[in-house]
């Protein structure tokens, strides 16, 4: 029996949009998948990453921000998700290890300036955009979702 299909979700700096993605790819398909993130210059786990997951029941405080260095002709992965523009520019076109490369765009949260709601609520809108992309990805894939959908933008 073969065993659970290997994600990694690359960014830039593996502060946000690539931890959020691995945490809901855990939380709705651990059973199928095995999710890891990583960047290609690494910040850091950003607290607000952390804030934001929080408040939907998902606790990515466990995870760490990791170049992509780590895995790379170390670990096979069935797929590669770039979740970020200039992740896509700087990334090798071939990945050694990688059975399928997808791209999947979003903001970067940590790149806005303002106060501290106008932050919070970037960082929402990004999970709630992530999270509706994941949920549709396994339903095309016939993948079960384990746990109910938790964020406000429910489909």
């Amino acid at each position: 029996m073969p065993g659970k299909a290997k994600v990694l979700f690359l960014c830039t700096g593996n502060s946000a949009r690539s931890q959020m993605a691995e945490g809901f790819l855990r939380h709705y398909a651990g059973n199928e998948f095995e999710a890891y993130s990583a960047g290609l210059e690494p910040k850091g786990l950003h607290p607000l990453t952390v804030k934001v997951m929080q408040e939907i029941g998902i606790d990515i405080s466990g995870q760490r921000s990791k170049s992509v260095r780590e895995y790379l002709g170390y670990i096979n992965f069935g797929y590669l998700i770039i979740v970020c523009g200039d992740a896509e520019q700087k990334c090798p076109t071939v990945f050694v290890g990688v059975n399928k490369r997808m791209f999947w765009p979003f903001d970067d949260p940590a790149r806005i300036e303002g106060t501290e709601e106008e932050k919070l609520a970037a960082f929402r809108r990004v999970r709630d955009e992530i999270d509706l992309k994941i949920r549709e990805w396994l339903r095309e894939m016939n993948v079960p979702i384990q746990n109910a959908p938790l964020a406000q933008s429910d489909l």
